[in-house]
């Protein structure tokens, strides 16, 4: 078993120093099915409609993110919730994203990539139709917790479908989308929030999920779910619906069989399997890169952004729509240049700038506690926000892709449960304290989470790999083989 394994191995490694595999001769030189010269096998209308249900999914995401943020006041207000419900109300988000995230691997592995959307779906829309129907602290929590929930399993389930449908030439930019609709969303309730009610504001949310009714009905499945599960007759017609009736995807569906057999040959199904010293690197790389970009801030920013414009000195309103365009620009180049660049230069400077705008943060709320540059001081906190903000739609985005392209699939559901959980940990730790380190004192917050953004950097130039232009078989039998 061992000796199949490695001869798998070894081939897709040899096949991958080659970047323009040809089936035979007959073929002239078209490419394999996940990457080739034909252009129709790259993007088609029913990929374009699979990562517009991933992005509505996305995009509902970030509407429950952002939604503690321009409604804190009037639901205290309504519902006469102290500093103390409200911050539980703001992190619980993330406590149902730890039961999600717990689950995450293998409720995707046990029911298919396909039909896990659609029950979340049904989670998604309750939630925030009992946010919006609430008359007691306890529902708003409930509708909270279901939302939580949903993020803790999209949040693992939406780069792993986008990255398993799409070739290695779009890849990238595909899987990046609903990073950026994230941030869409966010920024959506942040603009929206100041202009209609908190009840309002939760049922305008509910659209994502009404949008994806229809269109989870006609998405294929994850052909390498399939093979996973052992339904290879499928596999050849889902890829002729991903890449169009003209390409020739003999070779992809062959590549992928063979890895997901050499896989099941020489290993077996468990979570004990992640530990195994093939993997390690790669599990302590990806769940170092979440924790410590959970613990360098992200929540903090997203929920509280009005709050910390506020302290700041600066106009609530202004801010947030700033905020909004910065988001969408930068997310733009971002997804333009993934496939070009590559992840990890974009990686690399993401985290860099995570650091420098989170200083400048801080630096900007000591200023102010020591009256010292009063007009320039809101300048530096918007400054800094923003920064921190578009370069944590490229950073996320990055990363939740190196976690779909860097495990195989008979361990990625494993893996996905433990680095979403210990994210998902982490980012209710800071979601929670953030109100309290804030009243402590604003400057050491930013500063403690630039420290953390600045370890993430150093973490990123030392472990991550270029994944850029691989099929994900090459990738992992690459990583798995220099890690034996």
């Amino acid at each position: 078993m061992e000796q199949q394994r490695t001869e798998a191995t070894e081939s897709l490694l040899v096949r991958q120093g080659n970047n323009n595999l040809v089936y035979n001769e007959e073929n002239s030189g078209v490419g394999v099915g996940d990457g080739g010269s034909v252009a129709v096998s790259d993007v088609t209308t029913i990929l374009g409609l699979s990562t517009f249900v991933a992005a509505c999914i996305a995009f509902g995401s970030g509407c429950a993110l952002g939604y503690s943020s321009p409604t804190q006041f009037s639901i205290m207000e309504d519902l006469g919730l102290s500093v103390a419900e409200f911050s539980f109300f703001g992190s619980i988000l993330s406590i149902g994203s730890l039961l999600g995230a717990a689950i995450s691997g293998k409720i995707t592995d046990l029911l298919g990539r396909k039909l896990t959307m659609r029950i979340l779906n049904l989670f998604y829309i309750g939630g925030w139709l009992a946010i919006a129907f609430t008359k007691t602290p306890w529902l708003l929590d409930l509708g909270r917790i279901s939302l939580g929930f949903t993020i803790g399993i999209f949040s693992y389930l939406m780069p792993i479908y986008i990255s398993e449908i799409t070739t290695k030439n779009v890849r990238g930019r595909f899987t990046a989308i609903p990073a950026l609709t994230v941030g869409w969303g966010i920024s959506f309730m942040y603009v929206v929030g100041s202009f209609v009610s908190w009840r309002r504001l939760a049922l305008i949310a509910t659209i994502p999920g009404l949008l994806q009714l229809l269109p989870l009905f006609f998405i294929p499945e994850s052909p390498r779910w399939l093979a996973k599960v052992g339904r290879d007759e499928e596999i050849e017609d889902v890829l002729l619906c991903l890449r169009g009736n003209k390409a020739d995807i003999f070779n992809e569906a062959a590549e992928i069989k063979d890895f997901v057999e050499s896989l099941k040959s020489s290993s077996k199904e468990g979570m004990l399997e992640i530990f195994q010293k093939k993997y390690v690197r790669q599990l302590l790389t990806v769940a170092g890169m979440i924790i410590l970009m959970n613990l360098g801030g992200v929540n903090a920013f997203a929920f509280y952004s009005g709050v910390i414009f506020v302290s700041a000195g600066l106009s609530r309103m202004v801010g947030l729509t700033t905020l909004a365009a910065t988001q969408t620009i930068v997310g733009i180049v971002g997804i333009l240049l993934i496939d070009k660049l590559g992840r990890r230069p974009l990686l690399l400077v993401s985290t860099a700038v995570l650091c420098f705008s989170s200083f400048l943060t801080g630096l900007s709320f000591f200023l102010k506690e020591l009256n010292l540059w009063e007009q320039g001081s809101p300048v530096l906190a918007l400054i800094g926000l923003l920064m921190y903000t578009g370069s944590t739609i490229v950073g996320a985005g990055i990363t939740s892709l190196l976690l779909s392209e860097l495990f195989p699939i008979n361990v990625k559901g494993s893996a996905g449960s433990i680095c979403n959980f210990m994210g998902s940990f982490t980012g209710w730790i800071v979601a929670y304290y953030f109100n309290f380190l804030r009243e402590w004192s604003s400057t050491g917050a930013f500063f403690i989470f630039s420290a953390f953004c600045c370890t993430n950097f150093i973490l990123s130039a030392t472990m991550v790999p270029e994944t850029k232009g691989r099929t994900l078989e090459e990738i992992q039998a690459s990583v798995s083989h220099s890690s034996v």
